[in-house]
């Protein structure tokens, strides 16, 4: 699953489509919008203004990289565009793989390349 969605992000459906009886680990990492900038400042939204084709795109390529390094099938990253309020999800990137090492490698790695690749911008409190 490789999704961009401008709808809110429910983390148990992304989780539930890699359930797998030859899976012995499932990782997840569910991102949100935090409330203040890393340097201190009020954060009102953020927003994620990439194109749905292209972000999907994005999210293709930081899974076929997975596919190669750890010859992994199940892998889902979504991702969500437009305003995205304090709080609420951004990204949710899960793998499944028969042992916990690789999945935990796998998913640190979604979660870098993502971020390299699809970007934010955070919109800040007048005068924060």
């Amino acid at each position: 699953m490789f999704e961009a969605t401008q709808n809110p992000i429910d983390p148990h459906l992304v989780l539930d489509s890699l359930k797998r009886d030859t899976h012995g680990a499932l990782v997840s990492f569910i991102g949100t919008a935090r409330g203040y900038s890393a340097d201190g400042k009020r954060v009102l939204f953020v927003e994620c203004e990439g194109d749905k084709e292209v972000v999907e795109q994005k999210l293709q390529e930081v899974g076929d990289d997975i596919r190669k390094r750890w010859q992994l099938e199940d892998i889902a990253l979504c991702h969500r565009l437009g305003r995205i309020g304090v709080g609420e999800t951004i990204l949710v990137a899960a793998v499944a793989a028969p042992h916990r090492q690789e999945a935990f490698e796998a998913c640190q790695y979604a979660i870098d390349r993502v971020k390299e690749r699809v970007l934010l911008r955070e919109v800040l409190a007048e005068g924060a």
